[in-house]
């Protein structure tokens, strides 16, 4: 066979990446007006906004960040960051790299460090998976881990080819179901009307739900549901309050309420998950 093949991208020269190796994952509790100077990491990092706000500065940027905001820092990227005063943040934050062999990370993420809002979307539930095995011990959990990995890398990479393929119209709308579903994920713990939410977008309440659903899998008041059993998980496993205290924290009225909701979507009441997340 005559003539010579076209040279192969450099990464696409190895037939197989390393796994990902995960250094630190950890749901991450900021004290009061906590911050840091300038820095540089020798690994990526992921830091999701799970509640509250901080503002990084990624090589001279400002990037402010609410629930459900998704960043990642690059290797040898300088970068700090601070909160603010009447604000709490609280963040899942993963720091990993891939050994020796470079892996195009940007090909899948692209060149901003600002890569999207995930709130309720698929790659929260599967970075809320990743820090609760990481904590676990045994070869098992960490190859489970990996894979978490590869999977939120793998959905940001679908999410962002979406963003860049859809239509100045598609994605005005979308832009409005995600200011929903962050008024959702924000005022989760009070009662919220279909009126509430066409004040906020403008749209009708029929328009709203079938939007709402092709863009995130669900109705609005499903995500809300959603949003009050991840609020009270984190709720049972971190804090020592009654089941009472976290059903009324959560926006439920009574306890026999929040434990029907939760044992219908979960499968098991919430006094069974809080003794397995124990043991």
């Amino acid at each position: 066979m005559s003539g010579s093949a076209a040279p192969l991208p450099e990464h696409a020269a190895h037939s197989y990446f390393h796994p990902p190796y995960i250094t630190l994952a950890h749901l991450f509790h900021a004290p009061r007006l906590w911050g840091f100077p300038s820095r540089v990491l020798s690994s990526y990092q992921f830091q999701y906004v799970v509640e509250g706000a901080a503002e990084y500065t990624i090589e001279g940027r400002a990037i402010p960040t609410r629930r459900g905001d998704l960043i990642y820092h690059a290797p040898a990227q300088a970068h700090e960051v601070r909160t603010f005063p009447d604000e709490k943040y609280v963040c899942i934050s993963i720091l990993f790299d891939f050994g020796d062999v470079p892996y195009p990370v940007e090909e899948l993420l692209g060149t901003d460090r600002y890569v999207g809002n995930f709130a309720g979307h698929a790659v929260e539930q599967l970075l809320t998976r990743l820090i609760a095995r990481y904590h676990q011990p045994g070869l098992a959990n960490h190859a489970v881990c990996q894979g978490l990995l590869m999977q939120i890398l793998s959905e940001v990479a679908d999410y962002k080819q979406e963003q860049a393929s859809q239509t100045t119209g598609q994605q005005k709308i979308k832009t409005k179901m995600v200011l929903i579903r962050n008024h959702i994920a924000e005022h989760y713990d009070r009662d919220i009307k279909h009126a509430e939410l066409e004040a906020l977008s403008g749209l009708s309440r029929n328009y709203i739900i079938v939007k709402f659903r092709k863009a995130f899998g669900m109705t609005p008041f499903d995500y809300l549901t959603r949003v009050r059993i991840e609020r009270a998980k984190e709720l049972g496993i971190l804090t020592n309050m009654s089941i009472g205290e976290i059903a009324l924290r959560v926006g439920y009225a009574d306890v026999h309420t929040f434990g029907r909701m939760f044992k219908r979507k979960t499968g098991a009441s919430f006094s069974q998950f809080c003794s397995a997340m124990v043991t």
